[in-house]
């Protein structure tokens, strides 16, 4: 969990559910929403929640969330690490479909995951 915290910042804050300290590795809970997750603007303002949620798991290399969203009446997110020579090769597929403002929406989640990938390149160059 700190590692999607370190992705997000600054511009957005995951709220996990208190007590929770990683997402489990070992499958239990697939399909199940692991609890309520609101997303902060800057950390500070709520601009949507998930009931985050994995349907597959392999640790170490992928996985698949599909979390109910307020703002989403779909949302599917897989990531896939592939080593590389140099480290490893991180790829997100996204599928969504939002409730309102499709273009706006999908702008913004394609910026929030390039910003994702630069913290991840910044974070293990």
């Amino acid at each position: 969990m700190r590692g999607v915290a370190a992705e997000m910042r600054p511009l957005l804050k995951l709220d996990f559910p208190k007590g929770m300290t990683h997402i489990p590795r070992d499958g239990s809970g697939l399909g199940t929403p692991l609890g309520n997750c609101p997303f902060l603007l800057l950390g500070l303002l709520p601009v949507d929640l998930s009931r985050l949620t994995f349907v597959e798991m392999e640790p170490g290399r992928r996985f698949v969330e599909q979390s109910p969203l307020l703002s989403m009446k779909s949302w599917r997110h897989e990531r896939t690490i592939t080593p590389a020579a140099e480290g490893a090769t991180v790829t997100d597929s996204l599928e969504f479909t939002p409730r309102f403002a499709a273009p706006i929406v999908g702008f913004f989640v394609t910026k929030l995951f390039q910003h994702r990938h630069a913290m991840l390149a910044k974070h293990y160059r």
